[in-house]
């Protein structure tokens, strides 16, 4: 199994920093602006920031011929569905339990290998998902016996989160002669027009300059979620073992539930924290062993 170095430690660390203070901070972003809006601004403002990135490790931008059909296919998945659905559930929820929904990702991942590439899957994994399904369902039922709950967010996190897994699935499995930042740049450059376009359409009368909260919240996504966590993780998930990506997943929805709870004032309940336990659990079963194929 590959070591880490010190480098490798020392941005898994950040990551797991940027990903899990983001989810309160996009719940600020959206309190009282249009979500699909949000999100492209930041991914607007990701797009130059990685280009100068790019230029900077002397990466060419340009998309190997008659790769453009694989590109679209992998940002649909991994940005589009992704983006599009998680903006709207964190919406609709709490910060946290959209930090511990959208983490049943990797057990996705594992399905998806399953009934669609054939993988053979482990005692182990199957316990996984079955601990899985019960953190979700768990959630489920008590955002349908509120009286104010919202499962239909639910539901949009764990389609967003499907989405992601299967774009890690053929992520892994499709050959493209491109450095990692060029393909994360064209990806995010796709998805950005796509959920310009429905913003437009659905959020265009809604459109207001965002006030200084937002403005940080747009900025935040911009440089440090898009301009830097994601070419970090697309790096990352090439050329490290599960074991280590897994460690830093797992950590991020127990940020993202206390940095909510923290900077949101917001009270997580005891289906919280077991669907926390149920998901970290089910994460641990197909991410930290080192044969394991589906992390991210």
């Amino acid at each position: 199994m590959t070591t880490l170095s010190k480098k490798d430690w020392i941005l898994l660390i950040l990551l797991t920093l940027a990903w899990g203070f983001n989810w309160p901070i996009m719940k600020i972003g959206v309190l009282d602006y249009p979500p699909l809006t949000f999100r492209t601004l930041g991914m607007l403002g990701g797009l130059p920031v990685i280009w100068i990135a790019a230029r900077m490790q002397g990466a060419s931008l340009a998309i190997p011929k008659g790769k453009l059909g694989t590109v679209i296919k992998l940002t649909i998945p991994n940005m589009l569905i992704w983006h599009l659905f998680i903006i709207i559930g964190v919406k609709m929820l709490s910060s946290g339990r959209a930090a511990i929904l959208g983490y049943t990702m990797p057990t996705w991942a594992v399905l998806f290998g399953l009934f669609i590439f054939g993988d053979r899957i482990s005692r182990l994994a199957w316990l996984g998902i079955v601990c899985a399904t019960g953190g979700a369902l768990l959630l489920l039922s008590n955002e349908f016996s509120a009286l104010s709950g919202q499962p239909l967010g639910s539901i949009f996190v764990l389609i967003a989160a499907a989405g992601w897994a299967y774009g890690t699935v053929i992520m892994k499995r499709t050959e493209i002669d491109m450095p990692t930042v060029s393909l994360t740049f064209w990806m995010l450059a796709l998805a950005t027009a796509m959920l310009a376009i429905a913003a437009i359409v659905f959020e265009a009368s809604q459109w207001r300059v965002p006030n200084s909260t937002e403005w940080a919240a747009v900025i935040y996504n911009a440089v440090i979620v898009f301009g830097f966590a994601h070419v970090v993780w697309f790096q990352l998930a090439r050329t490290l073992p599960p074991v280590a990506s897994g460690l830093s997943v797992m950590m991020i929805p127990v940020l993202g539930v206390f940095s909510g709870a923290r900077m949101l004032r917001e009270t997580p309940h005891w289906q919280d924290y077991g669907a926390m336990v149920l998901i970290l659990a089910a994460m641990s079963t197909v991410l930290l062993k080192p044969s394991g194929n589906a992390h991210k």
